[in-house]
């Protein structure tokens, strides 16, 4: 059920368990991508929230949270950490893809001790954007939106979930997309590497062309004792693309660090 809180004298959205939320013995904290939503991550809070509790959050000016959203990956990460402490859950595993997997790292390099693990989906410690999309946000959103779609999906799966990717995205205002899309421009953790303490999950389809899987490659080479999955037939979006993979993928991770 989505449930709004109160973050800094503004409303934040999350999708939590509908019943016995907190009575769970992990918690899982699900982080959206760029222009996107909680809704991204149904496919894992229908199947899990009955084994975690579970909390996928609406970033400030996504979704049915208010704001203006961020152009930094510190500032979300500010945000997260006052999003974590109203809800009081106790050292949950952060599951970010994207933008959000910026946010899960850049937090578990902040923050160790307050974490038991990180899933970190389609991410890297660099995440560059060509500055001619962050621009075309704001002159031609429509059609950069339109590109964003086609190659975030692998192309088996386009027909199955372009529109509804579409369809979210055309919700997000073009300026928090442009903001999120220079956050991730901007991010680099390849200095703050050995600051991660954290077990780390990294999650990439085989055939994403956003984030390639060199990108998460690299995060398992950089960081001690990383487990990476690479998820066949997947593309960027390889939680809704491939759900029953991805989630055996966060199952057998909270397994091992439980």
């Amino acid at each position: 059920m989505l449930k709004q809180f109160t973050v800094k004298g503004k409303s934040v959205a999350c999708w939590v368990n509908p019943d016995n939320f907190g009575s769970h013995g992990q918690s899982l904290v699900f982080i959206h991508g760029s222009g996107s939503n909680s809704t991204v991550w149904s496919f894992q809070y229908a199947n899990l929230h009955q084994d975690f509790n579970i909390v996928a959050v609406d970033l400030p000016g996504h979704g049915q949270s208010e704001g203006d959203g961020e152009q930094d990956i510190g500032a979300y990460v500010g945000i997260l950490e006052a999003i974590l402490d109203t809800l009081k859950l106790k050292r949950p595993v952060l599951i970010g893809h994207s933008l959000g997997a910026a946010i899960a790292l850049g937090y578990a390099a902040a923050h160790p001790e307050e974490i038991s693990g990180v899933v970190a989906a389609g991410g890297g410690l660099t995440m560059p954007v060509n500055p001619d999309i962050i621009k075309g946000f704001l002159s031609q959103p429509d059609i950069i939106m339109d590109i964003i779609c086609k190659i975030s999906l692998a192309k088996a799966n386009r027909p199955v979930f372009y529109d509804a990717i579409r369809a979210s995205l055309a919700e997000a205002r073009v300026e928090v997309m442009a903001g999120d899309m220079t956050a991730c421009s901007k991010f680099d953790l390849t200095g703050d590497v050995n600051k991660i303490k954290t077990p780390l999950l990294v999650v990439c389809g085989t055939e994403d062309k956003m984030t390639p899987p060199a990108s998460s490659e690299k995060i398992a080479a950089e960081i001690p004792g990383v487990k990476l999955v690479l998820i066949e037939g997947a593309g960027h979006m390889a939680m809704m693309e491939k759900p029953e993979d991805f989630n055996q993928a966060v199952k057998d991770f909270c397994e091992s660090i439980r």
